[in-house]
């Protein structure tokens, strides 16, 4: 079984303004990278556009309703709150990155895939019930985190998630989620303001690592391996990764000092309790990273592992 890669090209039509951080140059750098030969046994394939429906998983109606109606027509770019744009290929982009999610969902569990990689945008992790926030306007990895649950019957799966920023949006969605456990380290303080030790949920299935602005691989370390502990004591039956580069050193929105040696042993380490405890079955999904450099060299770093362990 090889790798997975899931992307498309209406991932490039969600148009921010210019300077924006979260722009469609991020995903070119990506592909530009992931062109190198070593990648050539990836098994790319492109994002299905999701059913509208499948927004509800998680989202309420008249917030899927909301962004629907915001859509803009020709060039017009339409701001829906401080941080998040839509531009006319804004939705559809939004829902091939569900698409994707699920699709990558349905071929590791299945067998096709030994685990897959969703290069879409915009991300989702901040995206609340009723709310687009950091720009994010749905939540992808809460919705294929519902949709392995409940489409393929599944009792547990784990979300974790290396974001510099809290997935406050992931939280809210999965807060009431008894099989779904929900691990997230971030800077902290930090925007969004969310994301400290004592935010557990009703279940005690939230599990938040606090890391202090400045701080590198080895605080990483400390705080991701008894919390992968707690995760393998769950016994999660698929894990998804809402992977955000942006704690690289040279990330310009926050102040982590992570290298793509990090996200390398981060990402070996998921793998290896995915190996114990659910066959290898790993998702993972693009969230944040905004240096197009730092971001490239990380994805690659990310996928040399996710294809060495799935070999």
């Amino acid at each position: 079984m090889a790798t997975l890669l899931v992307t498309h090209p209406a991932a490039l039509a969600h148009l921010t303004p210019p300077g924006h951080p979260e722009r469609a140059e991020r995903l070119r750098a990506i592909a530009a990278a992931l062109a190198a030969p070593r990648f050539a046994a990836l098994d790319r394939q492109e994002a299905p556009l999701a059913p509208e429906a499948e927004v509800l998983r998680c989202h309420a109606a008249d917030y899927l309703a909301a962004v629907k109606a915001a859509r803009p027509e020709g060039d017009v770019r339409v701001q829906l709150d401080p941080d998040t744009w839509m531009s006319k290929g804004s939705f559809e982009a939004a829902l091939r990155a569900i698409g994707g999610a699920e699709l990558a969902v349905d071929a590791v569990l299945s067998g096709a895939a030994a685990n897959a990689f969703v290069a879409m945008r915009p991300p989702g992790h901040h995206a609340e019930t009723g709310r687009s926030m950091g720009f994010c306007l749905f939540g992808t990895v809460a919705i294929a985190a519902r949709y392995a649950l409940d489409r393929h019957g599944l009792s547990r799966v784990a979300v974790l998630d290396f974001d510099v920023h809290h997935g406050n949006g992931t939280q809210d969605l999965l807060r009431d989620e008894a099989r779904a456990m929900f691990v997230s380290s971030q800077q902290f303080p930090l925007w969004p303001g969310t994301g400290a030790a004592d935010e557990r949920g009703p279940h005690g299935q939230i599990v938040n690592l606090p890391l202090p602005p400045g701080s590198g691989g080895a605080e990483m370390r400390a705080a991701w391996e008894p919390a992968l502990a707690r995760v393998a004591a769950f016994r999660p039956e698929l894990i998804l990764v809402s992977a955000g580069f942006d704690a690289h050193r040279d990330d310009p929105l926050a102040d982590l000092r992570w290298t793509e040696a990090d996200y390398a042993w981060l990402t070996g380490a998921i793998c290896d309790l995915a190996r114990d405890c659910c066959g290898g079955r790993v998702v993972s999904c693009l969230e944040g990273g905004y240096d197009l450099s730092a971001l490239a060299a990380s994805v690659a770093a990310h996928l040399d592992v996710l294809m060495e362990r799935g070999a």
